[in-house]
């Protein structure tokens, strides 16, 4: 009798360690993460943000835009892969405000590439000779800054402002375009030719 309690002791004790092994193994399993999926970076998405709108700048919501297309179109080049300036020579006229770096406005669309969180701004040392603005009501700022627009279908690839350039004078104005990771300086000529484009 006492060898055979041994005998069914030994197997109940064998086997509560097999059930205890296997049901450690499998909570382990359950509980072990998962090895970390490669995350692709969707088109919409940002690496940094962009800078605190200045006191007095001008930021556009994706409902301001007029239009969409899928491409700038002629007459236009693209600057750091997010926004389309335009390329050729665009004649200002008097503006109402008709003073100082408003005296002039020169009408011309911005396009910003649907995804991106762009900044557009009057490059330092032209903040008395020139001014920027878009969207509904633009008023006349130094700093432009437009939200990352979803596409609205799958031939969007670009969303259009409307709005332009107000000048002192005729003159090749410099622009800064800043987007998350990039800036770059572009020249737009407002009733008189750059020597150069960039």
């Amino acid at each position: 009798m006492r060898a055979a309690n041994r005998r069914w002791g030994h197997v109940a004790l064998t086997t509560c360690l097999l059930l205890a092994a296997a049901g450690c193994t499998s909570e382990d399993d359950a509980e072990r993460p998962e090895p970390a999926a490669s995350d692709p970076v969707s088109p919409g998405a940002q690496a940094a943000p962009l800078p605190p709108l200045p006191e007095g700048g001008q930021s556009l919501r994706c409902a301001d835009s007029i239009a969409t297309t899928p491409e700038p179109g002629e007459g236009y080049r693209v600057v750091a892969d997010t926004v389309a300036v335009s390329s050729t020579v665009v004649q200002p006229n008097e503006s109402s405000a008709g003073r100082g770096p408003t005296r002039l406005f020169a009408k011309w669309g911005l396009l910003v590439r649907v995804g991106a969180a762009v900044e557009v701004r009057v490059a330092p040392g032209w903040g008395d000779r020139a001014r920027i603005g878009w969207g509904p009501g633009a008023v006349p700022t130094t700093t432009v800054q437009v939200e990352a627009c979803p596409a609205a279908n799958a031939s969007t690839a670009w969303s259009v402002y409307t709005g332009g350039t107000w000048v002192a004078s005729p003159a090749c104005v410099p622009l800064v375009i800043q987007s998350p990771g990039r800036q770059v300086e572009v020249r737009l000529a407002i009733g008189a030719a750059c020597d150069e484009s960039t």
